[in-house]
Formats: C-alpha cells, structure tokens, sequence
C-alpha cells in the first residue's frame, strides 16, 4: 500500500511504525498530538514548512523497505 498526503498521520503512524523516525528526521514532531488524529499528511507537512513531496518519498521507501526485509 502506498502512503498518500491525504492520509491522517496518526493513521499511518499507527499501520507503519517504521514511519515515526522519517516523520522526526523531517521535523515533524506532532505524530503523537491530538492534531495527528484528524490532520492529514500535507496539512501537517504545510503547516510546519515541510517539503510535502520529499517527506512523501522518504514515507514510502520507509514502508517500501520494511516489507522488502519481511519478504527475504
């Protein structure tokens, strides 16, 4: 499955784990605030001055990766 912006953080947070880190190196840090519930990727990436698209590709070559390891 393919990470989209206009998914809610806590969502992807909570089905991929192995987001967290990518979401932090970006200067992301509200994955755990209640914000993260309701507010979907680009609005929080806008919001707080984030290269939408660049934290998009890091998002999938995190989940991309995790489940390369899972299948070899």
């Amino acid at each position: 499955m393919k990470i989209t912006k206009s998914m809610p953080i806590g969502q992807v947070v909570g089905n991929y784990p192995e987001t967290i880190p990518v979401f932090l190196r970006h200067g992301l840090m509200c994955i755990g605030c209640a914000a993260a519930r309701f507010e979907n990727i680009e609005q929080g990436a806008r919001a707080h001055g984030i290269d939408v698209d660049a934290l998009m590709t890091a998002l999938n070559e995190a989940v991309s990766a995790k489940a390369e390891k899972a299948a070899a």
